[in-house]
């Protein structure tokens, strides 16, 4: 061993031993502990402390923890169809949906089946099906009110293609969309 290990080893030696305090002293600090506020909290009055400061205590039992549990994920569940059910546009008068009626037109001679998804349809590819004219040309009207909407067309239930005739924006995963905007009256 070196010298530097031996001084440690004295000085290790040396922090082990019991540390001899005056008369006392745990029972000042003791009391000191009790005077102090609890969790570092200024020492103010309870009664003055508005309600949302103060500290509160739930109890639940097991059941009625499930049973608040249950209620708030029905809630949420309704609150989710009933926000499915209105979509996301506002109420449209008849004339104006009338007067912003939209084809939209693809050119895919070798697809089977088209469908329009976008902003209007909540992209499903159910909603909005193409009809099938001569030479491969499928179309579909629809009404819009006035806005700026995403899009695509699904040809044949696995390949999104966008509308050649329109300008594409990438969404939130990277992917080209077409854009259209319809006007106000």
């Amino acid at each position: 061993m070196t010298d530097r290990d031996d001084s440690l080893d004295g000085i290790i030696d040396i922090l082990k031993e019991p540390a001899e305090l005056r008369p006392g002293f745990t029972d000042r600090v003791m009391a000191e502990i009790v005077r102090l506020p609890a969790h570092g909290d200024a020492p103010v009055s309870v009664a003055r402390l508005p309600w949302w400061r103060r500290q509160w205590t739930v109890r639940l039992t097991p059941l009625r923890g499930l049973a608040l549990s249950g209620g708030m994920a029905a809630l949420l569940f309704i609150g989710l169809l009933v926000g499915r059910q209105s979509g996301p546009s506002s109420p449209v008068a008849p004339s104006e949906v009338a007067a912003n009626s939209l084809q939209f037109v693809l050119v895919a001679p070798e697809a089977s089946t088209v469908a329009l998804v976008g902003d209007f349809n909540d992209w499903s590819a159910s909603a909005t099906p193409l009809v099938r004219a001569e030479g491969g040309v499928w179309t579909v009207t629809v009404p819009l009110p006035p806005g700026r909407y995403r899009y695509s067309f699904v040809v044949d239930g696995r390949v999104w293609r966008n509308d050649p005739q329109a300008s594409a924006v990438e969404d939130e995963f990277g992917r080209p969309n077409s854009v259209v905007t319809v006007g106000g009256a």
